[in-house]
């Protein structure tokens, strides 16, 4: 049995790393719509329990709610950011290289 074994030190093509970002942004901008509307949902909507547990159980939860949304956009904004970063940094490398040789 054979075994291959990749190159070590590839780096992606930058088309690759902008499809990503593409991918990433696109699913950063969804999130922030989803977030947009849960916050607004929660805040029309009032909260009708008559003890206060339930009050601050339910205050909990859509803080929670809201919270992991938000965490979910800009965990994907900033990978965008990250991969637009690495296809210009990608890009710049294969030109210097290109360069030399």
């Amino acid at each position: 049995m054979t075994q291959t074994t990749p190159p070590k030190n590839t780096l992606p093509s930058p088309l690759r790393c902008l499809t990503g970002a593409l991918i990433a942004g696109t699913m950063s901008i969804a999130m922030y719509t989803l977030t947009s509307k849960i916050a607004t949902t929660f805040a029309t909507k009032p909260m009708i329990q008559k003890t206060n547990m339930a009050v601050n159980i339910a205050t909990a939860v859509r803080t929670l709610v809201v919270g992991s949304t938000a965490l979910g956009t800009a965990i994907c904004g900033i990978i965008a950011i990250g991969l637009v970063g690495l296809a210009i940094q990608v890009a710049f490398s294969k030109q210097k290289s290109d360069a030399i040789s």
